[in-house]
């Protein structure tokens, strides 16, 4: 089944970005960790250790080098988000899918 976001927030005072799905979940996810979860080619470390089988299994014990926060979040298409990072890094693609799989609350 494919979950879709009904509403986004992305909250810089308690530095987390929270998502309300279709099925009424509210996923609350540290935004360290999320960026530490990035998806993208270059922090998975090659394309061989990309896809959903790659995604951290808990995304709470993910250990941050720092604290992060978002500069800038768009939309990719109607399946996903590109956030900017205060670090400069700017080209994961966070799907849904895998938005929702690495959901604290799932």
């Amino acid at each position: 089944m494919q979950f879709r976001p009904t509403n986004i927030t992305l909250n810089k005072s308690e530095k987390t970005l929270e998502i309300l799905w279709d099925d009424g979940l509210r996923s609350q996810y540290p935004l360290s960790q999320l960026r530490e979860a990035c998806p993208c080619v270059e922090c998975r470390g090659g394309h061989a250790n990309m896809g959903m089988a790659n995604a951290p299994d808990d995304l709470l014990q993910l250990v941050p080098q720092r604290s992060h926060t978002i500069t800038g979040l768009r939309p990719v298409g109607n399946y996903a988000l590109q956030p900017s990072w205060d670090d400069g890094h700017e080209t994961g693609i966070y799907t849904w899918e895998f938005l929702r799989l690495i959901s604290p609350q799932e």
